[in-house]
């Protein structure tokens, strides 16, 4: 992992996605690239941690997922609800374009490159 400057902790990043491997996946490659990552398996749950923390400071999320809705509502929810909150989307059953997903967000296909997915949270959460 990454150091950060003392005192500083690193930005928290909401990792959900109901494949328990590649959420797995998606954790080791945030927390490599300096982040602290914590997981959710749906978007029901990611929804009950937003609600109870006020620390993170971005989501990355899977488009596919079973429960009361998919990652693309999830990411419109975290926007309404939680502005300041940046929004990564992935997917590697469908391609969206930047008009179906809300603002201050970003998309990135699956199967995705570790280096182009640290490029894409540092781009929308720069780490000191």
């Amino acid at each position: 992992m990454m150091s950060t400057p003392a005192g500083k902790l690193p930005p928290i990043v909401l990792v959900v996605d109901d494949e328990p491997l590649l959420r797995m996946l998606a954790v080791e490659v945030v927390e490599e690239a300096g982040f602290t990552a914590i997981e959710a398996r749906d978007a029901d749950e990611a929804v009950a941690m937003l609600e109870s923390r006020t620390d993170i400071a971005l989501v990355f999320t899977d488009i596919n997922m079973p429960g009361s809705m998919d990652g693309l509502k999830l990411a419109h929810a975290v926007r309404n609800r939680w502005p300041p909150i940046k929004i990564l989307v992935v997917s590697g059953r469908q391609q969206h374009p930047s008009s179906d997903l809300p603002t201050n967000s970003c998309f990135l296909g699956k199967p995705y490159q570790a280096s182009v997915l640290v490029e894409k949270l540092r781009s929308l959460v720069p780490i000191d």
